[in-house]
């Protein structure tokens, strides 16, 4: 089995890494970091990189895809060389997944028209105008296509689709292992939770705003 996790420049970290710490651990897999290019791809911080091992070109057939989000998503929307990947991919993928605002990319490549998704909470109505059925859900299967809502649900989903995988028991292990048992200091992880002044403060700055 061969996992392609894509990179674009000022992707999101976690949105890659929480993926391949998780749905990456799948036995015997081949889990490869793929972009435009080779080389390192800088993340929305710009102070990390991640190394895309190889181009699009090198790999046509994954079984599995997973698409990561961050603030560089908006400059790929239109992107051919990318969304072309994605379509070609997806014809023989046995899973198409993403994380966050990667969906939105999946939406503008034509593969989630009709579909159930998920996406960060601010871009949820964005996933509607590309044609897909968005909800406020962590992590939404949908016949092949997996995704998640944003940045640390990526983690969720990795395992969730590793127990589809490789089952419950390996994914249980594999959660062990990470020690991935959340007990966060604070209960503001959704806009149903947070402080509505923050809540409010986000939507305002957001650059999901429809136009």
């Amino acid at each position: 089995m061969q996992i392609a996790i894509v990179l674009y420049d000022r992707f999101t970290a976690l949105d890659a890494v929480g993926p391949y710490e998780t749905l990456g651990r799948v036995p015997d897999a081949e889990t490869v970091f793929v972009a435009e290019r080779t080389g390192p791809v800088r993340t929305d911080t710009g102070n990390l990189a991640l190394m895309a091992d190889k181009a699009f070109a090198e790999v046509p057939h994954p079984d599995v895809v997973v698409v990561p989000g961050g603030p560089g998503q908006f400059a790929l929307m239109e992107d051919e060389v990318l969304l072309d990947w994605l379509r070609a991919a997806d014809e023989t993928s046995t899973w198409t997944t993403s994380v966050c605002t990667g969906s939105l990319l999946l939406a503008a490549a034509g593969l989630l028209d009709g579909r159930r998704a998920t996406s960060h909470w601010l871009a949820l109505d964005l996933l509607r105008e590309y044609g897909a059925q968005p909800t406020g859900q962590r992590v939404v299967f949908d016949g092949k296509y997996v995704t998640a809502a944003g940045v640390s649900s990526g983690i969720d989903m990795g395992l969730a689709l590793l127990g589809r995988i490789a089952g419950d028991e390996h994914a249980q292990a594999v959660q062990l292992l990470t020690e991935y048992d959340p007990q966060p200091p604070y209960d503001a992880g959704s806009p149903e939770k947070a402080p509505a002044h923050l809540v409010e403060e986000f939507r305002t700055k957001s650059r999901f705003i429809l136009t």
